[in-house]
């Protein structure tokens, strides 16, 4: 191994998706098949090498859009990842992004033989250390989940208390009990009851609620501006 290191992207992107048969949606990842040595054939995050002239963030979002068709709204910074034999005949060191999508935007990906969406907890075995980096994206998406507001990330700028409950049961893959959960959610002050209701069904239409923008979260919970 010699010469300077080079230095990539990859994209982590989570969705809520259901893969077609009954029950509740689960959280999945689009990954795409490599068509070169090394790990030719094998599935791996979207990525590629940034130019020279692009930030870091345009470079995540330009390898994304070629590789997947998607263009999230929501793409922040991660982690970088760089040992030393992460990548055969090389040093590569990989900014690392995560995307949270929506469903409706997931449907636009570009699928097919070479992109195709998994299960983020049953994946194959990846190329690189890119399991590792799904691990470590587990990981903080749940983490966050129990303080922040990136569940809004899933969600449309209104939403229902069940829609808001099945993104954290989909996320932390465990059930919620509903009378709980509202009261903490309507106790934290973290979403505000709108006058919309949710049409369509054929029960009583559940109310719509937003996230309150008044409230800051912080690592150790919500923090109410004055």
């Amino acid at each position: 191994m010699a010469g300077e290191p080079a230095l990539a992207v990859s994209t982590v992107i989570f969705a809520l998706r259901n893969d077609g048969e009954a029950g509740a949606a689960s959280l999945r990842l689009p990954l795409v098949r490599r068509i070169r040595e090394p790990f030719d054939g094998c599935w791996a995050l979207p990525g590629g090498p940034i130019e020279a002239e692009e930030s870091l963030a345009a470079a995540a979002g330009r390898n994304l859009l070629e590789t997947t068709g998607l263009e999230p709204n929501y793409l922040e910074q991660l982690y970088a990842f760089g040992d030393t034999d992460r990548s055969p005949g090389e040093r590569v060191i990989s900014i690392v992004y995560w995307a949270l999508v929506r469903s409706d935007e997931a449907s636009l990906a570009a699928e097919g033989e070479n992109v195709r969406w998994f299960a983020a907890d049953e994946l194959p075995e990846l190329a690189f250390d890119h399991n590792q980096i799904v691990d470590y994206a587990l990981w903080r998406l749940r983490t966050k989940m129990e303080y922040s507001r990136i569940a809004h990330a899933f969600l449309g700028e209104t939403f229902t208390l069940a829609e808001l409950r099945q993104v954290h049961e989909a996320v932390l893959r465990r059930p919620i009990d509903p009378a709980n959960f509202r009261r903490q959610v309507e106790g934290s002050k973290a979403i505000i009851a709108t006058e919309q209701r949710l049409t369509g069904g054929r029960h009583r239409p559940p109310r719509l609620y937003r996230y309150n923008t008044s409230v800051e979260f912080t690592d150790n919970g919500p923090l109410a501006h004055s």
